[in-house]
Formats: C-alpha cells, structure tokens, sequence
C-alpha cells in the first residue's frame, strides 16, 4: 500500500504557486454545486502517521473551502460520555448531512490500529474491527455517501526527521509530545498493522488514497485535487436507478408463518393480572436501581399491529422506573434534517448512556416494514437493511446496552373491534386515522413483512419477542417479564 509513497514525491514552488489559486477556485465552485444540488454529503477521513501533515491539511482544506459548510470534528481519546455508547456512536453523530462536507479527523480506523499494536486487542478481534469498518462504509456508500480517505504517510527517517524539525523550533516544539516519540518507538509494528488495516478497507466504494506526507507542496495539491475530481465525478452522475432484487422474498408454500403460529387469545385473570404486575414491576424496578444497572441500559423497541397495545404496556413498564432514568422516543416520519443522513441517524443518537432507558415506540424497523409495504424505499434498500439493523444491534449490546424487541400481535377481528372502539370513545378518537384504516387494507403485505423482518433480524443478541396481544393484560405482563428476564442475563455476564 505504501511503496509508492515512499518515494521523492516533490512539487516545486514555482509550479504550486501557480496551481493553488486555479484549485482554489475550482473548489470553492464544486462546493457550491455540491450544496445546490443536495444529494450526497462527502465524508473526508484524515488519517495516518504522527507529524505527516494531517492537521495541516484540515486547516488549509477550511481555508481553501466555504468553512460554513465543512463541519470538522477531530478525536482522541473518547470522553465519559462516549465510553458508554457503542464505539460508532462518536463518529456517528459526526457524519455531515447531504450537501456539505464532514471532515473528520482520526476516525474509524485510528483506534484499532493503536489498540492492535499495543496488543489491546488480538488478532483476531482486530479482523473483526476491519469486517465492522468494511460494513459501515458500505452502508454509508449505499445510502449514497461520498467517501473519501486520506492515508498520509512517511517513512521512518522521514518521521524523525519531522519530529526532530519541530522540536528545535521554539514556536512548534509544544506540537512533539512524548507520545508521538512513544509511536515512533513503534513505527515498524504500526506500518505493519496499518498496511493491514488499509488495504483490506481500501474498497471500490471507499478507497484509500496514500498521500506522501513529506512535501508540503505535494500533499496539499495530491489532497485537493483528489476532492475536486471525486465531487465533480459523482456530481456529473446520473442517479442510479435500483434494479429489483434477483432473489425476491417469498412466502411459505403451506402459509403456515411465526405470526399465524401463534395464539393470540391468552387466558389472564384480572386478579392474575394484579398479582403478576406487582410482582414483574417490583422486580423491574429493583433492577434498574441495581449498581450493576449503572454499567448497562436498555433499549426496548415496541413495534405491532395498530392499536395491539403499545401504549398500555409502555405506561405499565415505565411505572417501574424512576422518571430520571428513561426517555420514550416516538417515531414518525423523517423530518427535513433526518432525511440529509442515512436512515439509521435519526436512531444512532438516541442511545442512551448507561443507566438509563431508552423506549422506541416504533423503530429503525420501519425500513422493513412500512417503507418496504408503502414502496417509500426500493427493494435493494430495505433488503440490505436486514444485516445493517443486526449490525447496529450488536454494537449496542457490545457497548454493554439490553436489547429487548416486541412485536405486539392482534387478530384482524381484535383489531376491528378496537378500531370501532375507539372511535365511539372521545378520550380515545385521536388514537385511530384514516391511515390507520388505509393500512388495514394491508394486513397481508405487513404480515408478510413483519415476519421476514422476525426470520432475518431475530438474533441471539437481540431476539424478538412476539406477544399474543389479544387479551392486553397478558400482553403487559409478558413484556414487562422479559425485560427483567433480560436485565437479569445481563447481570449473569458481567
């Protein structure tokens, strides 16, 4: 990966005096027919050696460019705050919205080579960070990011030749630490790993570009053009069309699927009910105020039939716990600024930190679901989202968070029978649309869709739980006894 920048690479001042002004220019143009036209945002990764002209470059690209519209965000070392959300959580909230352009600095692929040389972590977890980074740019690319990579190298020589230049000079000696000497004691394993880590993530929808650190003139001309050409590339692109899938999701040849499975008219005494809610909400709540809740969370994700109960057994969970520790998030449609990222962001920010509870009433899910039945999404889209969802998934359990999923199911019959309920009970008349009867009509896409999303998406990290919502009180017991069921697996691993 780094042959060629080993080599002399060198411009002379003459010629970069007199190509700045025309790149200049043209970058400032491209950028703003990037923000007119408004469908992709570029993502710039600034990665690689200590002292190769990184930060450099990040401040000249904000002065070449309308800083208005870059949004740069450098990382070190995560925060409290980070350290208890999923690893991507960080460069998640950082991703620039279509139109505009986030340089980020340090990213993704920093960590995992310094925890890999420093012998952090093995082998094969660092395989495993690479595969994680491979699938996240795909989905970047996929929701129609503009990736551009940055590798800037040196060699050894070069690198301590750098190091020993700024420490000599009174005005730059603060930019030498002992850690970049501490790295540089290092430097064979860190190339090692980084030719790893680069040419395995070095993809045709987000390939690296190594730029030669050594010359300032060569890298600043190397860096803008490479943006210039990639902008206007993609920006003279006609809008790809998505084919249909070769390999369409069929039914069941006998019909028989997990929803039709199951019986959704459970017996549950109102006495019953009274005695096992006491029980289940007592439990929940000792639980969450367990020392051990302080290293875990919770995201429950509530998703059903219309008017199957989501409301009734959210209200009898959150009576368990304090008001300070859990936030309920409803989901509609996207918003203006939602639709400017990939579809998962709007999600991505609501983890929630450890200690608390985080209540999805309606989810990513809805990729899968009423994008899927309504054609707001193409086929391509919501059958890629299957593996994207189990990827954000595992991430949170791996940040240490309980992952409980509930689809709450209703027969046909049930769900008339509500329907006409609520109609005739004014406190009741909000919860019930003309939507709601539009998707009636329905029943049978969404059936098929919920339980593709159930076969595809039930995970051992993050299984469904389907609930027989007939009777509602067995519905809210049973929710509320597999949260705690699961809190509880938590605690046993830690």
């Amino acid at each position: 990966m780094f042959d060629s920048a080993d080599l002399e690479h060198k411009i002379d001042k003459l010629t970069y005096r007199h190509e700045v002004p025309h790149l200049r220019e043209a970058l400032l143009n491209v950028q703003v027919d990037l923000r007119e036209a408004g469908r992709f945002p570029v993502v710039i990764v600034i990665a690689g050696v200590e002292g190769a002209g990184k930060s450099e470059t990040v401040n000249l690209l904000n002065e070449w460019m309308d800083p208005r519209f870059i949004r740069t965000t450098a990382f070190d070392a995560p925060t409290d705050e980070e350290s208890e959300r999923p690893r991507m959580w960080r460069y998640w909230r950082a991703l620039p919205p279509k139109g505009t352009v986030g340089i980020l600095f340090g990213a993704w692929h920093t960590e995992p080579v310094i925890s890999r040389v420093f012998k952090r972590i093995s082998d094969s977890e660092f395989e495993k960070r690479i595969a994680e980074i491979q699938r996240f740019e795909q989905m970047l690319s996929d929701e129609g990011a503009l990736v551009l990579k940055f590798w800037f190298h040196l060699t050894k020589k070069q690198q301590e030749h750098r190091l020993r230049s700024l420490e000599k000079k009174a005005a730059t000696r603060w930019r030498v630490t002992k850690r970049d000497w501490k790295y540089f004691d290092k430097f064979d394993a860190f190339e090692k790993t980084a030719v790893q880590l680069t040419r395995q993530t070095s993809t045709a929808e987000a390939p690296w570009t190594v730029v030669a650190g050594a010359d300032e003139a060569y890298r600043n001309l190397t860096v803008g053009r490479t943006i210039l050409n990639a902008i206007r590339e993609r920006l003279a692109e006609k809008p790809v069309v998505d084919r249909p899938d070769r390999t369409p999701l069929l039914p069941p040849v006998d019909h028989l699927t997990v929803l039709r499975a199951l019986e959704l008219d459970q017996p549950l005494t109102h006495e019953q009910y009274s005695e096992a809610r006491e029980k289940w909400q007592g439990r929940l709540a000792r639980l969450t105020r367990d020392a051990k809740f302080k290293k875990s969370g919770v995201v429950a994700v509530f998703e059903g039939n219309d008017a199957a109960g989501k409301g009734g057994a959210v209200r009898r969970l959150t009576q368990a716990l304090d008001s300070r520790m859990y936030v309920g998030i409803p989901i509609a449609a996207p918003s203006e600024e939602e639709r400017a990222q990939p579809y998962l962001w709007r999600f991505w920010r609501h983890v929630p930190r450890h200690g608390r509870v985080a209540i999805f009433d309606r989810s990513w899910y809805g990729r899968v679901l009423v994008e899927r039945v309504e054609g707001f999404c193409d086929e391509t889209s919501w059958m890629r989202a299957y593996g994207e969802i189990n990827d954000f998934e595992r991430e949170l359990l791996e940040s240490g968070l309980v992952v409980v999923k509930y689809w709450l199911a209703i027969s046909k019959e049930e769900q008339l029978k509500r329907f006409h309920s609520r109609e005739k009970t004014s406190f009741k008349r909000f919860k019930i649309t003309k939507e709601d009867w539009r998707n009636r009509k329905k029943w049978d896409a969404y059936e098929r869709a919920v339980c593709d999303m159930v076969d595809r998406t039930s995970t051992e990290y993050a299984p469904w739980t389907l609930v027989e919502a007939n009777n509602k009180s067995y519905a809210r017991i049973k929710v509320l006894r597999t949260m705690c069921k699961a809190i509880e697996n938590r605690f046993d691993r830690m």
